[in-house]
C-alpha cells in the first residue's frame, strides 16, 4: 500500500498526506490541526500513524498548523535549517522534535524514502519532494516559478504526481491584483500557470505515470474547470488513461494508490 491524499490546497492554506501500511507523513501543515485530524478521520486514518511532519517552506499557508501538530503528536518536524530560521516563531516550542534535512540529501521516514530538492521559489530554501515506497514514486511539484532542469529530472519516473497549476494568465492579469502582485505569481520565482504546468507534464510524461493532482490553484486567478480542461484535453491528445484530479481549499481528495 502507498496512498496520497491532498488535505487542502491553495493560497490559503497546504496540507498533504503520504502513507505506506505502516507510516503516514504530512508535507506541510497550512491549515489548523483542527482541519488536519478532520480530514484524517474522514479518510479513516488514525491520526497516531502520523510519524512525521515535512515542510517545503516558511511562507505561513505551509507552516500554520505544523507546530501544533507536532506537539498534539509528539512527532518531529523536518525542515531545512534556512526555512526553521525563517519560520521557527510560527512553529513555537519543538522541544527535541526538530530535525533538519538538506537540499539533495534523501532520508527516510519509516519505509517511505523522501528525496527533497530545491523549487524556485520565493523562499529561503523552497523544496520539492519525491517520495518512494514499494517500487512506485510520487513527485510534488507546487510552489515553483518555472519547472527547472532539476525539477524535470527528479520527476521523471513518477507514478503519481502532484502538481501546481496555479493560474490562468488571462484571469491573473485582468484580475485584481495589483501589478506589483502579478509580476510575482507570474515570475520564475512566483506560481506554475495551467499552461506551465502542461508544458511541464509534456516533459515528464511515461508509461508508467497513472494519476496526476492539480493543485495549489488561485481562488482569485483561476478555475478548477478551467485547470482540468487544459490538462485532459492535452492528455487526451496523448494518452487517455491517466487519471486526473484537482485539489481543492475547503475539501480533500479521496485516498488515492501511487
Amino acid at each position: 500500500m502507498f496512498q496520497t491524499s491532498v488535505l487542502a490546497s491553495g493560497s490559503k492554506g497546504n496540507a498533504i498526506l503520504v502513507r505506506s501500511k505502516d507510516t503516514s507523513i504530512i508535507v506541510d501543515a497550512g491549515i489548523s490541526m483542527k482541519r488536519i485530524y478532520e480530514a484524517l478521520q474522514a479518510l479513516k486514518v488514525p491520526k497516531e500513524s502520523i510519524r512525521a511532519i515535512i515542510i517545503s517552506h516558511e511562507h505561513s499557508d505551509h507552516t500554520r498548523g505544523a507546530g501544533a501538530l507536532s506537539r498534539s503528536l509528539k512527532i518531529p518536524v523536518l525542515v531545512t535549517p534556512d526555512t526553521y530560521a525563517y519560520c521557527s516563531h510560527k512553529l513555537g516550542a519543538l522541544y527535541e522534535r526538530l530535525i533538519y534535512f538538506e537540499q539533495g540529501s534523501s532520508f527516510e521516514v519509516g519505509d517511505i524514502l523522501v528525496h527533497p530538492f530545491s523549487s524556485s521559489h520565493d523562499a529561503i530554501d523552497s523544496s520539492n519532494f519525491c517520495f518512494e515506497h514499494d517500487d512506485k514514486k510520487l513527485g510534488l511539484a507546487i510552489d515553483l516559478g518555472y519547472p527547472s532542469r532539476l525539477t524535470i529530472h527528479k520527476l521523471s519516473g513518477a507514478s503519481t504526481l502532484i502538481l501546481e497549476s496555479n493560474h490562468d494568465l488571462t484571469m491573473l492579469m485582468e484580475g485584481p491584483y495589483d501589478w506589483a502582485l502579478k509580476m510575482r505569481v507570474k515570475s520564475d520565482t512566483g506560481h506554475l500557470s495551467n499552461d506551465q504546468a502542461v508544458g511541464l507534464l509534456s516533459q515528464i510524461l511515461h508509461p508508467g505515470l497513472q494519476t496526476i493532482i492539480l493543485a495549489h490553484l488561485s481562488e482569485t486567478n483561476n478555475h478548477p474547470q478551467l485547470a482540468f480542461k487544459l490538462m485532459q484535453e492535452y492528455l487526451d491528445s496523448i494518452r487517455s488513461d491517466i487519471r486526473l484530479f484537482v485539489a481543492a481549499q475547503d475539501n480533500h481528495t479521496p485516498l488515492i494508490e501511487v
